[in-house]
């Protein structure tokens, strides 16, 4: 057997192709491509153990790979975005004229949308904060305080991702409109209405914690790029570290988790989501929000809405009152 027939350099060979086109004609950002990558290189390695190959699986191979995620543990909502990923690959396959037929038709999808998001009650988000709110507004605060504020602010107002929230640039704010120009999955941008209390810890932090932030990070290179100039700045990464350098994802995880053990950052983001769900929100607005590419994602909030349907029908229809005794 030569080198190009193995198995695994017949699927590397094909997984190449697949993320290059990902990444060069639909426009997914690198972590997005390294998600699919991931997902399809687990696939190739169980139809490796099964004898088969990328090109050739069938209708079995890929039902055979969603039992075997769940027998393994493989909660419902990650095996769904498996079987996602598994669908445009072999629709890529199938337009390519590579194969005539896409193993994945006709198999359900596990039920992720019975795994609601998890969320923080308002109480819960309110306490949170509050205390960075206090730390921000301390007469002896400083500039990490006023970013932590800012940073918590946006996430909970606006329910952006992380990688959202890091990508930001200072150019991208409107404050002056309360809002913010977010780039989302496939470098999709929308804009994201902020609240006067977001708005607020933000101008705070550009006025009197980013200036010193960027000053730190003209110290640490020597002087380089002259003098420092305070004001806002035009250009750059809007939050910055205590080095002046930009924010990694890793880091806004952490900052979370400081804050509130049992919070994250995409809880945050679920927050933001089922809250104004609560409150009476539309679906099709807070899929504008968060930037949802389909409303079946969005859905999943729906539950959160039923209690309040209920009451709302109950008092308001005709034949659902209850009969005064």
């Amino acid at each position: 057997m030569s080198q190009s027939d193995n198995p695994q350099n017949r699927n590397a060979e094909l997984l190449r192709e697949y993320i290059a086109y990902l990444r060069v004609e639909k426009g997914l950002r690198p972590l997005s491509c390294e998600a699919y990558e991931r997902d399809l290189l687990q696939f190739a390695e169980y139809l490796e153990s099964e004898n088969a190959l990328l090109l050739f699986a069938k209708h079995v191979h890929v039902a055979g790979f969603l039992e075997h995620l769940g027998t393994h543990g493989v909660e419902s909502r990650s095996a769904a975005r498996k079987l996602s990923c598994l669908r445009g690959f072999f629709r890529w396959l199938l337009l390519d004229k590579r194969i005539e037929r896409d193993p994945t038709i006709n198999l359900d999808s596990p039920s992720s949308w019975k795994v609601l998001p998890k969320s923080l009650a308002q109480s819960e988000v309110n306490e949170m904060l509050e205390r960075v709110g206090v730390a921000a507004g301390h007469v002896q605060t400083d500039a990490v305080s006023l970013r932590d504020r800012a940073i918590l602010e946006l996430l909970y107002a606006g329910g952006l991702r992380v990688s959202e929230l890091t990508g930001l640039n200072v150019a991208d704010l409107s404050l002056e409109a309360g809002r913010v120009l977010v780039r989302g999955k496939g470098d999709k941008e929308r804009i994201v209405p902020l609240g006067k209390s977001a708005v607020e810890a933000i101008e705070n932090y550009l006025k009197h914690g980013r200036p010193d932030l960027q000053k730190r990070r003209t110290a640490s290179r020597g002087g380089a790029g002259g003098p420092f100039k305070p004001g806002f700045g035009l250009s750059g990464k809007l939050f910055l570290s205590v080095r002046g350098e930009p924010l990694t994802r890793q880091w806004v995880w952490r900052l979370v988790k400081s804050t509130d053990s049992h919070a994250s950052p995409h809880m945050l983001r679920h927050s933001c989501a089922t809250h104004m769900v609560e409150h009476g929100a539309d679906l099709r607005t807070v899929q504008t929000l968060l930037g949802h590419a389909d409303i079946a994602t969005t859905q999943v909030y729906t539950h959160l809405a039923l209690g309040r349907l209920k009451a709302v029908h109950r008092q308001h229809h005709p034949r659902a009152k209850r009969a005064v005794e």
